[in-house]
Protein backbone atom coordinates (compact mmCIF):
# COMPACT_ATOMS: atom_id res chain seq x y z
CA UNK A 1 0.00 0.00 0.00
CA UNK A 2 3.16 2.61 0.82
CA UNK A 3 4.26 2.34 -2.82
CA UNK A 4 1.57 3.96 -3.95
CA UNK A 5 1.80 6.96 -1.72
CA UNK A 6 4.64 9.89 -0.93
CA UNK A 7 4.30 10.19 2.37
CA UNK A 8 7.49 11.56 3.46
CA UNK A 9 6.04 14.58 1.24
CA UNK A 10 2.69 14.97 3.08
CA UNK A 11 2.48 18.66 5.08
CA UNK A 12 2.82 19.64 8.85
CA UNK A 13 -0.27 18.02 10.43
CA UNK A 14 -1.31 21.65 11.18
CA UNK A 15 -2.15 22.12 7.89
CA UNK A 16 -5.36 19.67 7.80
CA UNK A 17 -6.09 19.97 11.21
CA UNK A 18 -7.03 23.65 11.35
CA UNK A 19 -9.89 23.00 8.81
CA UNK A 20 -10.66 19.63 10.01
CA UNK A 21 -11.13 21.95 13.51
CA UNK A 22 -12.85 24.82 12.36
CA UNK A 23 -15.48 22.83 9.65
CA UNK A 24 -17.77 21.43 12.67
CA UNK A 25 -18.04 24.50 14.55
CA UNK A 26 -19.70 25.93 11.21
CA UNK A 27 -22.39 22.95 11.43
CA UNK A 28 -23.21 23.58 14.71
CA UNK A 29 -24.22 27.48 13.65
CA UNK A 30 -26.17 26.37 11.27
CA UNK A 31 -27.87 23.66 12.78
CA UNK A 32 -28.38 26.95 16.07
CA UNK A 33 -29.79 28.94 13.13
CA UNK A 34 -31.95 26.61 11.95
CA UNK A 35 -33.55 25.69 15.14
CA UNK A 36 -33.91 29.06 16.17
CA UNK A 37 -34.45 31.18 13.08
CA UNK A 38 -38.52 30.11 12.67
CA UNK A 39 -40.48 27.35 11.97
CA UNK A 40 -40.68 28.90 8.01
CA UNK A 41 -36.83 28.54 7.64
CA UNK A 42 -37.52 25.55 5.42
CA UNK A 43 -40.93 27.06 3.52
CA UNK A 44 -38.29 28.12 0.72
CA UNK A 45 -35.43 27.66 -1.11
CA UNK A 46 -35.41 31.39 -1.14
CA UNK A 47 -36.17 31.95 2.66
CA UNK A 48 -32.73 34.24 3.93
CA UNK A 49 -32.60 32.30 6.87
CA UNK A 50 -32.37 29.43 4.84
CA UNK A 51 -29.52 30.75 2.41
CA UNK A 52 -28.03 31.54 5.64
CA UNK A 53 -27.88 27.84 6.81
CA UNK A 54 -26.61 26.64 3.67
CA UNK A 55 -24.08 28.94 2.97
CA UNK A 56 -22.33 28.10 6.99
CA UNK A 57 -22.84 24.22 5.73
CA UNK A 58 -21.44 24.54 2.12
CA UNK A 59 -18.75 27.59 2.49
CA UNK A 60 -18.05 26.82 6.46
CA UNK A 61 -18.17 23.27 6.42
CA UNK A 62 -18.00 21.01 3.18
CA UNK A 63 -15.59 23.91 1.39
CA UNK A 64 -13.16 24.32 4.72
CA UNK A 65 -12.71 20.84 5.47
CA UNK A 66 -12.75 19.95 2.09
CA UNK A 67 -9.54 22.26 1.45
CA UNK A 68 -7.37 21.29 3.80
CA UNK A 69 -7.99 17.36 2.52
CA UNK A 70 -6.92 18.64 -0.34
CA UNK A 71 -3.56 20.11 1.02
CA UNK A 72 -2.90 16.96 2.17
CA UNK A 73 -3.92 14.63 -0.67
CA UNK A 74 -1.91 16.10 -3.07
CA UNK A 75 1.23 15.91 -2.14
CA UNK A 76 0.86 12.20 -0.41
CA UNK A 77 -1.75 10.96 -3.49
CA UNK A 78 -0.99 13.03 -6.81
CA UNK A 79 3.04 14.03 -5.86
CA UNK A 80 2.14 17.48 -6.43
CA UNK A 81 3.54 19.24 -3.46
CA UNK A 82 1.66 22.37 -2.78
CA UNK A 83 4.28 25.48 -1.59
CA UNK A 84 4.08 27.09 1.34
CA UNK A 85 1.45 25.29 3.26
CA UNK A 86 1.48 26.59 6.54
CA UNK A 87 1.18 29.81 5.06
CA UNK A 88 -1.77 28.90 2.66
CA UNK A 89 -3.53 27.24 5.26
CA UNK A 90 -3.71 29.97 7.44
CA UNK A 91 -4.51 32.62 4.97
CA UNK A 92 -7.48 30.64 3.34
CA UNK A 93 -8.98 28.90 6.73
CA UNK A 94 -9.18 33.00 7.17
CA UNK A 95 -10.46 33.90 4.44
CA UNK A 96 -12.91 31.11 3.97
CA UNK A 97 -14.35 31.09 7.68
CA UNK A 98 -14.54 35.20 7.76
CA UNK A 99 -16.33 34.96 4.54
CA UNK A 100 -19.22 31.92 5.65
CA UNK A 101 -19.67 34.43 8.86
CA UNK A 102 -20.12 37.36 6.58
CA UNK A 103 -22.33 35.64 4.15
CA UNK A 104 -24.61 33.84 7.04
CA UNK A 105 -25.13 37.64 8.53
CA UNK A 106 -25.99 38.98 4.88
CA UNK A 107 -28.64 36.08 4.48
CA UNK A 108 -30.44 36.39 7.63
CA UNK A 109 -29.94 39.86 8.69
CA UNK A 110 -29.85 41.51 5.52
CA UNK A 111 -26.96 43.30 6.02
CA UNK A 112 -25.46 44.88 2.52
CA UNK A 113 -22.15 45.50 3.99
CA UNK A 114 -22.12 42.03 5.10
CA UNK A 115 -22.29 41.07 1.18
CA UNK A 116 -19.58 43.59 0.41
CA UNK A 117 -17.31 42.74 2.80
CA UNK A 118 -17.65 38.26 2.17
CA UNK A 119 -17.37 39.14 -1.52
CA UNK A 120 -13.27 40.08 -1.55
CA UNK A 121 -12.47 38.22 1.37
CA UNK A 122 -13.75 35.05 -0.56
CA UNK A 123 -13.00 35.73 -3.75
CA UNK A 124 -9.19 36.16 -2.48
CA UNK A 125 -8.90 32.97 -0.52
CA UNK A 126 -10.28 30.86 -3.24
CA UNK A 127 -8.18 32.64 -5.82
CA UNK A 128 -5.10 31.74 -3.63
CA UNK A 129 -5.96 27.78 -2.59
CA UNK A 130 -6.70 26.99 -6.74
CA UNK A 131 -3.66 29.35 -7.70
CA UNK A 132 -1.44 27.66 -5.46
CA UNK A 133 -3.47 24.02 -5.28
CA UNK A 134 -3.22 24.29 -9.72
CA UNK A 135 0.28 24.84 -9.84
CA UNK A 136 1.15 21.66 -7.48
CA UNK A 137 -1.01 19.60 -10.22
CA UNK A 138 0.58 21.25 -13.03
CA UNK A 139 3.86 20.10 -11.72
CA UNK A 140 3.41 16.99 -11.01
CA UNK A 141 4.19 14.08 -13.23
CA UNK A 142 1.42 11.64 -11.88
CA UNK A 143 -0.86 10.54 -13.87
CA UNK A 144 -4.74 8.28 -13.08
CA UNK A 145 -8.38 8.88 -12.64
CA UNK A 146 -7.55 10.40 -9.03
CA UNK A 147 -5.28 13.54 -10.40
CA UNK A 148 -7.57 14.02 -13.06
CA UNK A 149 -10.58 14.12 -11.03
CA UNK A 150 -8.39 16.80 -9.56
CA UNK A 151 -7.50 18.48 -12.10
CA UNK A 152 -11.00 19.59 -13.29
CA UNK A 153 -12.47 20.19 -9.15
CA UNK A 154 -10.08 22.75 -8.57
CA UNK A 155 -10.72 24.99 -11.13
CA UNK A 156 -14.23 23.86 -10.97
CA UNK A 157 -14.02 26.25 -7.77
CA UNK A 158 -13.23 29.32 -10.18
CA UNK A 159 -16.95 29.26 -11.90
CA UNK A 160 -18.94 28.41 -8.26
CA UNK A 161 -17.72 31.37 -6.81
CA UNK A 162 -17.42 33.64 -9.80
CA UNK A 163 -21.42 32.96 -10.03
CA UNK A 164 -21.66 33.64 -6.36
CA UNK A 165 -20.08 36.70 -5.69
CA UNK A 166 -22.04 38.01 -8.77
CA UNK A 167 -25.41 36.91 -6.85
CA UNK A 168 -24.01 38.50 -3.65
CA UNK A 169 -23.10 41.69 -5.60
CA UNK A 170 -26.96 42.12 -6.45
CA UNK A 171 -27.64 42.08 -2.63
CA UNK A 172 -24.63 44.04 -1.63
CA UNK A 173 -25.14 46.61 -4.09
CA UNK A 174 -28.41 46.21 -5.60
CA UNK A 175 -27.70 45.14 -9.05
CA UNK A 176 -29.80 44.03 -11.84
CA UNK A 177 -29.42 40.42 -13.10
CA UNK A 178 -30.36 37.16 -14.53
CA UNK A 179 -30.69 35.82 -11.20
CA UNK A 180 -32.79 32.69 -11.66
CA UNK A 181 -29.93 31.57 -14.19
CA UNK A 182 -26.73 32.51 -12.15
CA UNK A 183 -28.20 30.59 -9.15
CA UNK A 184 -28.75 27.44 -11.19
CA UNK A 185 -25.24 27.95 -12.65
CA UNK A 186 -23.64 28.62 -8.92
CA UNK A 187 -25.32 25.40 -7.78
CA UNK A 188 -24.16 23.02 -10.61
CA UNK A 189 -20.73 23.95 -10.28
CA UNK A 190 -20.51 24.27 -6.68
CA UNK A 191 -22.10 20.44 -6.21
CA UNK A 192 -20.99 19.01 -9.63
CA UNK A 193 -17.86 20.39 -10.36
CA UNK A 194 -15.95 21.12 -7.06
CA UNK A 195 -18.07 18.79 -4.87
CA UNK A 196 -19.12 15.63 -6.46
CA UNK A 197 -15.65 15.95 -8.65
CA UNK A 198 -13.38 16.34 -5.64
CA UNK A 199 -15.28 13.56 -3.56
CA UNK A 200 -14.76 11.07 -6.61
CA UNK A 201 -10.96 11.46 -6.91
CA UNK A 202 -10.43 10.96 -2.84
CA UNK A 203 -13.31 8.28 -2.79
CA UNK A 204 -10.52 6.34 -5.67
CA UNK A 205 -8.18 6.69 -3.25
CA UNK A 206 -9.77 6.41 0.44
CA UNK A 207 -12.65 3.55 -0.72
CA UNK A 208 -10.07 1.06 -1.75
CA UNK A 209 -7.65 2.04 0.71
CA UNK A 210 -9.23 2.29 3.80
CA UNK A 211 -12.85 -0.21 3.45
CA UNK A 212 -10.34 -2.84 1.45
CA UNK A 213 -11.84 -2.81 -1.71
CA UNK A 214 -10.88 -3.78 -5.03
CA UNK A 215 -9.77 -0.56 -7.10
CA UNK A 216 -12.59 1.45 -9.18
CA UNK A 217 -12.45 -0.02 -12.83
CA UNK A 218 -9.54 2.24 -14.48
CA UNK A 219 -11.57 3.47 -17.90
CA UNK A 220 -15.07 4.75 -15.82
CA UNK A 221 -13.06 5.96 -13.27
CA UNK A 222 -11.24 8.19 -15.65
CA UNK A 223 -15.13 8.53 -17.86
CA UNK A 224 -17.17 9.89 -15.10
CA UNK A 225 -15.10 13.33 -14.25
CA UNK A 226 -14.60 14.07 -17.83
CA UNK A 227 -18.51 13.28 -18.84
CA UNK A 228 -19.35 15.92 -15.54
CA UNK A 229 -17.11 18.67 -17.21
CA UNK A 230 -18.49 18.28 -20.52
CA UNK A 231 -22.13 18.59 -18.96
CA UNK A 232 -21.28 21.60 -16.66
CA UNK A 233 -19.38 23.26 -19.84
CA UNK A 234 -22.32 22.86 -22.46
CA UNK A 235 -25.43 23.10 -19.88
CA UNK A 236 -24.21 26.47 -18.78
CA UNK A 237 -23.58 27.66 -21.78
CA UNK A 238 -27.13 26.86 -22.82
CA UNK A 239 -28.94 27.72 -19.49
CA UNK A 240 -27.29 31.54 -19.55
CA UNK A 241 -28.14 32.38 -23.23
CA UNK A 242 -31.52 30.14 -22.35
CA UNK A 243 -31.17 27.62 -25.68
CA UNK A 244 -31.35 24.35 -26.48
CA UNK A 245 -34.41 23.15 -24.01
CA UNK A 246 -34.09 20.06 -24.82
CA UNK A 247 -30.88 19.72 -25.39
CA UNK A 248 -30.53 20.90 -21.16
CA UNK A 249 -33.13 18.31 -20.95
CA UNK A 250 -31.07 15.68 -22.62
CA UNK A 251 -27.78 16.74 -20.88
CA UNK A 252 -28.81 17.14 -17.11
CA UNK A 253 -30.38 13.32 -17.84
CA UNK A 254 -27.15 12.18 -18.89
CA UNK A 255 -25.62 13.87 -16.06
CA UNK A 256 -28.07 11.98 -13.41
CA UNK A 257 -26.94 9.48 -15.21
CA UNK A 258 -23.53 9.73 -14.33
CA UNK A 259 -24.09 10.55 -10.69
CA UNK A 260 -25.90 7.36 -10.72
CA UNK A 261 -23.31 5.25 -11.60
CA UNK A 262 -20.47 6.66 -9.33
CA UNK A 263 -23.06 5.94 -6.26
CA UNK A 264 -23.64 2.33 -7.19
CA UNK A 265 -19.59 1.42 -8.52
CA UNK A 266 -19.59 2.67 -5.16
CA UNK A 267 -21.73 0.40 -3.15
CA UNK A 268 -20.54 -2.51 -5.61
CA UNK A 269 -16.64 -2.11 -4.34
CA UNK A 270 -18.08 -2.01 -1.05
CA UNK A 271 -20.00 -5.39 -1.05
CA UNK A 272 -16.88 -6.67 -2.43
CA UNK A 273 -14.34 -5.46 0.25
CA UNK A 274 -12.06 -7.99 2.08
CA UNK A 275 -12.91 -7.18 5.23
CA UNK A 276 -17.04 -7.97 6.09
CA UNK A 277 -17.30 -5.83 9.14
CA UNK A 278 -18.37 -2.22 8.60
CA UNK A 279 -16.89 0.09 10.65
CA UNK A 280 -18.76 4.10 11.31
CA UNK A 281 -16.79 5.24 8.47
CA UNK A 282 -17.98 2.54 6.19
CA UNK A 283 -21.66 3.65 7.25
CA UNK A 284 -21.04 7.26 6.51
CA UNK A 285 -19.85 6.25 3.25
CA UNK A 286 -22.45 4.36 2.43
CA UNK A 287 -25.29 6.35 4.10
CA UNK A 288 -23.79 9.26 1.37
CA UNK A 289 -23.86 6.71 -1.79
CA UNK A 290 -27.62 5.62 -0.90
CA UNK A 291 -28.89 9.23 -0.55
CA UNK A 292 -26.96 10.23 -3.43
CA UNK A 293 -28.99 7.79 -5.23
CA UNK A 294 -32.15 8.80 -3.46
CA UNK A 295 -31.14 12.30 -5.05
CA UNK A 296 -31.02 10.83 -8.23
CA UNK A 297 -34.61 9.77 -8.18
CA UNK A 298 -35.45 13.23 -7.09
CA UNK A 299 -33.83 15.07 -9.98
CA UNK A 300 -35.26 13.11 -12.57
CA UNK A 301 -38.73 13.89 -10.59
CA UNK A 302 -38.18 17.43 -10.48
CA UNK A 303 -37.21 17.48 -14.09
CA UNK A 304 -40.42 16.39 -15.42
CA UNK A 305 -42.79 18.50 -12.54
CA UNK A 306 -44.56 21.08 -13.80
CA UNK A 307 -46.40 22.17 -10.50
CA UNK A 308 -44.35 25.50 -8.82
CA UNK A 309 -45.52 24.41 -5.24
CA UNK A 310 -44.16 20.75 -5.82
CA UNK A 311 -41.10 21.96 -7.56
CA UNK A 312 -40.11 24.15 -4.65
CA UNK A 313 -40.71 21.09 -1.84
CA UNK A 314 -38.59 19.10 -4.20
CA UNK A 315 -35.70 21.36 -4.55
CA UNK A 316 -35.30 22.27 -0.55
CA UNK A 317 -35.66 18.37 -0.22
CA UNK A 318 -32.71 17.48 -2.90
CA UNK A 319 -30.78 20.22 -1.32
CA UNK A 320 -30.94 19.01 2.36
CA UNK A 321 -30.73 15.49 1.11
CA UNK A 322 -27.42 16.47 -0.66
CA UNK A 323 -25.94 19.19 1.94
CA UNK A 324 -26.37 16.67 4.70
CA UNK A 325 -26.92 13.24 3.97
CA UNK A 326 -24.58 13.15 0.83
CA UNK A 327 -21.65 15.64 1.28
CA UNK A 328 -22.16 16.18 5.44
CA UNK A 329 -21.72 12.13 5.34
CA UNK A 330 -18.92 11.70 3.10
CA UNK A 331 -16.82 13.75 4.76
CA UNK A 332 -17.38 12.68 8.66
CA UNK A 333 -16.36 9.13 6.89
CA UNK A 334 -13.35 10.70 5.43
CA UNK A 335 -12.48 12.43 8.30
CA UNK A 336 -12.61 9.26 10.63
CA UNK A 337 -10.22 7.41 9.15
CA UNK A 338 -7.99 10.07 7.47
CA UNK A 339 -7.21 11.75 10.93
CA UNK A 340 -6.16 8.49 13.00
CA UNK A 341 -4.36 7.86 9.86
CA UNK A 342 -2.68 11.09 9.65
CA UNK A 343 -1.74 11.08 13.64
CA UNK A 344 -0.24 7.35 12.82
CA UNK A 345 1.69 8.68 10.12
CA UNK A 346 3.11 11.34 11.80
CA UNK A 347 3.87 9.89 15.24
CA UNK A 348 6.32 7.56 13.60
CA UNK A 349 8.76 10.12 12.91
CA UNK A 350 8.01 11.03 16.82
CA UNK A 351 7.91 8.06 19.06
CA UNK A 352 8.24 4.02 19.22
CA UNK A 353 6.27 1.88 18.99
CA UNK A 354 3.39 3.69 17.57
CA UNK A 355 0.02 3.09 18.57
CA UNK A 356 -2.85 1.18 16.67
CA UNK A 357 -5.49 3.51 14.62
CA UNK A 358 -8.16 2.05 16.56
CA UNK A 359 -6.04 3.81 19.67
CA UNK A 360 -6.63 7.24 17.88
CA UNK A 361 -10.76 7.22 18.04
CA UNK A 362 -12.98 5.68 19.88
CA UNK A 363 -15.38 3.39 18.55
CA UNK A 364 -18.11 4.11 20.80
CA UNK A 365 -17.85 7.94 20.58
CA UNK A 366 -17.44 7.57 15.90
CA UNK A 367 -20.44 5.45 16.38
CA UNK A 368 -22.84 7.99 18.99
CA UNK A 369 -21.93 10.61 16.62
CA UNK A 370 -22.99 8.50 13.51
CA UNK A 371 -26.64 7.80 15.21
CA UNK A 372 -27.22 11.78 16.19
CA UNK A 373 -26.12 12.44 12.35
CA UNK A 374 -28.45 10.04 10.96
CA UNK A 375 -31.30 11.53 13.03
CA UNK A 376 -30.73 14.87 12.13
CA UNK A 377 -30.74 14.07 8.54
CA UNK A 378 -34.36 12.09 8.79
CA UNK A 379 -35.78 15.29 10.87
CA UNK A 380 -34.16 17.95 8.36
CA UNK A 381 -35.92 16.18 5.98
CA UNK A 382 -39.01 15.45 7.65
CA UNK A 383 -39.11 19.38 8.75
CA UNK A 384 -39.37 19.88 4.75
CA UNK A 385 -42.97 18.78 5.04
CA UNK A 386 -43.69 18.94 8.58
CA UNK A 387 -42.56 22.48 9.82
CA UNK A 388 -42.97 21.69 13.57
CA UNK A 389 -39.89 19.53 13.50
CA UNK A 390 -37.34 22.16 12.54
CA UNK A 391 -36.39 23.46 16.31
CA UNK A 392 -35.67 19.65 17.00
CA UNK A 393 -34.11 19.36 13.60
CA UNK A 394 -31.98 22.28 14.28
CA UNK A 395 -30.97 20.89 17.54
CA UNK A 396 -29.66 17.78 16.27
CA UNK A 397 -27.63 18.87 13.52
CA UNK A 398 -25.95 21.50 15.98
CA UNK A 399 -25.76 18.34 18.33
CA UNK A 400 -24.24 16.11 15.79
CA UNK A 401 -21.72 18.89 14.65
CA UNK A 402 -20.60 19.64 18.56
CA UNK A 403 -20.16 15.60 18.62
CA UNK A 404 -17.53 15.74 15.30
CA UNK A 405 -16.01 18.69 16.92
CA UNK A 406 -14.94 16.74 20.40
CA UNK A 407 -13.95 13.47 18.73
CA UNK A 408 -11.68 15.36 16.34
CA UNK A 409 -10.46 17.29 19.44
CA UNK A 410 -9.66 14.65 21.73
CA UNK A 411 -7.47 12.75 18.82
CA UNK A 412 -5.81 15.86 18.09
CA UNK A 413 -4.99 15.84 21.80
CA UNK A 414 -4.03 12.58 21.64
CA UNK A 415 -1.60 13.13 18.95
CA UNK A 416 -0.13 16.07 20.91
CA UNK A 417 0.41 14.30 23.79
CA UNK A 418 1.93 11.14 22.38
CA UNK A 419 4.19 13.97 20.39
CA UNK A 420 5.41 15.47 23.36
CA UNK A 421 6.54 12.03 25.43
CA UNK A 422 3.45 12.02 28.06
CA UNK A 423 2.64 8.31 28.50
CA UNK A 424 -0.77 7.19 27.67
CA UNK A 425 -2.52 3.80 27.88
CA UNK A 426 -2.60 3.52 24.26
CA UNK A 427 0.91 4.75 23.99
CA UNK A 428 2.12 1.31 25.09
CA UNK A 429 0.06 -0.50 22.88
CA UNK A 430 1.65 -2.38 20.04
CA UNK A 431 3.15 -1.14 16.81
CA UNK A 432 0.39 -2.32 14.18
CA UNK A 433 -0.26 -1.71 11.02
CA UNK A 434 -1.83 1.42 9.26
CA UNK A 435 -4.86 -0.15 8.24
CA UNK A 436 -7.72 -0.67 10.50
Amino acid sequence: MQSMFEFEQAPPISVPYRFFLGGPLFAVAAGLLLAFGGVDVLASRWNPQLLAVVHLLTLGFMLQIMAGALLQVLPVAAGANVPRPLWLAAVTQVGLAGGAILLAIGFAAGSAWAFRLAIPLISVSVAIHVLFCGYALVRTQAQGATVLALRIAVPALVPTVVFGSLLASAFGWGQTLPMMELVSAHVAWGFLGWGLLLVMGVAYLVVPMFQLTPPYRPRLALLLPLLTLLFLAVWTGLDLFARGGGLRLALALMQVGVVATFAVATLVLQRQRRRKQADVSLRFWRTGMIVLLAVVFLAVAALFNTDPMIQDRLEVLMGVLLIIGVFMSLINGMLYKIVPFLNWLHLQRLISPVPNMKHMLGDKAMAGQFRVHMAALVCVALAVFLPSLTVPAGLLLAASGLWLEWNLASAVLLYRRLALGQNTPSAKAPVQPAGR
